[in-house]
């Protein structure tokens, strides 16, 4: 069976094969330097996210782009992550909560972040008309980038059969301001859904 370990530092989930997983800022901390400085993020300046805007990550997995999106957002804004697996929620949720980066403008910025585990499809369906400035969505790439290893026990947990049909007509219905997917280049999501 998968294991929980709870320790002094953090909690580590260790698969039924060996794999170990734990939350970590990933490509968050280097971006959000970046970010520090003053220069420009792709997934922000893609994603078009603005001082008070209300983000919803749909998938949200480590939450590396959350993170961003809370630290473009700032404290007038707003950034909840939907995760379909219950122990990534769980470890995702209490890693923002207590890890410190060293940047308190970082930190406030995971912590601001809100967790909800389900599906992203359903929770779409329960919110209002432009409800979110914008939402997002980040599923596992079928060809997985080799070079990408901070992310690669997170395939064990993740539910890899997501879709876009019906969630996509929910997510233009709930975003005031865009849609937007991140794939591999090679992904038929771009032409299917007509990104």
């Amino acid at each position: 069976d998968d294991v929980l370990v709870v320790g002094k530092e953090r909690f580590e989930l260790y698969h039924s094969e060996g794999e170990k997983f734990f939350f970590h800022p990933n490509s968050a901390m280097f971006r959000a330097k970046r970010m520090l400085r003053g220069e420009p993020d792709p997934f922000v300046e893609a994603a078009q996210v603005e001082p008070g805007d209300k983000l919803l990550d749909c998938t949200l997995g480590l939450g590396s782009d959350a993170i961003i999106a809370s630290l473009a957002a700032g404290e007038q804004g707003e950034v909840r992550g939907i995760e379909k697996s219950p122990l990534l929620a769980f470890l995702v949720e209490a890693g923002l909560q207590s890890w410190e980066t060293g940047l308190d403008a970082l930190d406030q910025a995971m912590k601001r972040i809100r967790v909800h585990s389900g599906d992203s499809i359903d929770y779409l369906l329960e919110l209002g008309d432009d409800s979110a400035d914008i939402v997002y969505f980040d599923p596992m790439f079928d060809d997985g980038i080799k070079e990408s290893d901070g992310i690669a026990p997170l395939r064990k947990w993740a539910h890899s059969e997501f879709t876009l049909d019906g969630a996509l007509h929910e997510a233009l219905r709930v975003a005031r301001k865009r849609v937007v997917l991140k794939d591999h280049w090679k992904s038929p999501r771009f032409e299917k859904y007509g990104f």
